[in-house]
């Protein structure tokens, strides 16, 4: 009996396993396309999920977004992160990639404005203008603000502070992040009393408010790239980054403040 269960077993995987082989069971498995995959440095994130949801409605097919640092992104894809469609925050990490031909074609997309924060309850305004004393106003906190060795806001902010004259008596105050987003954060929680960040990102935090605006001619033009990688094999990821410059996709952009460029 134990032998003849034994051939039952092995006839029976035998059938399923051809039956497998064959097709029969395909039916069974629900198939959709690959999802289009967008790294978008993190001050998107809210304008990029809403870009996404509008695509959708519109008939588009699954997008998925993963949100970081620009320089952290830049590296994930020249070290073969599946990304089909990048969005910088600077054109520097863009030119990175566009040296390594990883990236197609990149155009400018937005711009954005460079701001300094503190919490909701703080009313003071400061005038921020050459040896503005930043350092007194931190008093013993700290100044949040994206790592200026590689996070593009900390870049922009660096640069600025520099040109202000006040880098070297705040440099030793740096609360550095990983992107703009944790800045912001810090700011909101309490953390620290001032932050740097864009003017985008303080729309979608009531815990901060604006309390100077870093002028433009202190800083390279803060500008967002958009392109296509070279290893991308997405058929819709063309359709996406067309949409990208739509003037829905461009409805939303304004709406968390940024500046429309052309392409």
């Amino acid at each position: 009996m134990r032998v003849e269960k034994m051939r039952y077993l092995r006839g029976f995987v035998r059938v399923i396993a051809s039956f497998i082989i064959a097709g029969g069971l395909t039916g069974a498995l629900p198939t959709r396309a690959d999802a289009i995959m967008v790294f978008a440095a993190a001050s998107l994130k809210n304008a990029i999920d809403d870009d996404i949801t509008e695509w959708k409605s519109g008939g588009g097919g699954p997008v998925t977004a993963s949100y970081a640092s620009s320089s952290v992104l830049a590296k994930q894809i020249e070290q073969a992160a599946p990304a089909d469609i990048f969005i910088s925050a600077d054109t520097q990490w863009m030119d990175y990639l566009a040296q390594r031909r990883l990236v197609v074609a990149p155009r400018n997309l937005l711009g954005n404005r460079l701001v300094l924060i503190a919490g909701k309850d703080d009313r003071r305004m400061v005038t921020i203008e050459p040896n503005f004393d930043l350092a007194r106003l931190l008093g013993s906190g700290r100044l949040a603000v994206g790592d200026p060795t590689n996070v593009p806001v900390g870049i922009y902010a660096k640069e600025a502070l520099t040109k202000l004259g006040v880098w070297q008596s705040v440099e030793s105050k740096l609360a550095p992040t990983a992107d703009v987003r944790a800045a912001l954060a810090l700011v909101s929680r309490g953390e620290a009393p001032l932050g740097i960040v864009y003017e985008t990102d303080t729309k979608i935090d009531p815990g901060v408010r604006i309390v100077g605006i870093l002028p433009d001619d202190t800083h390279s033009p803060i500008v967002y790239p958009v392109a296509a990688t070279t290893t991308s094999t997405n058929p819709d990821a063309a359709r996406f980054l067309a949409f990208l410059g739509s003037a829905a996709a461009a409805k939303i952009f304004e709406r968390y403040g940024f500046k429309i460029l052309p392409h």
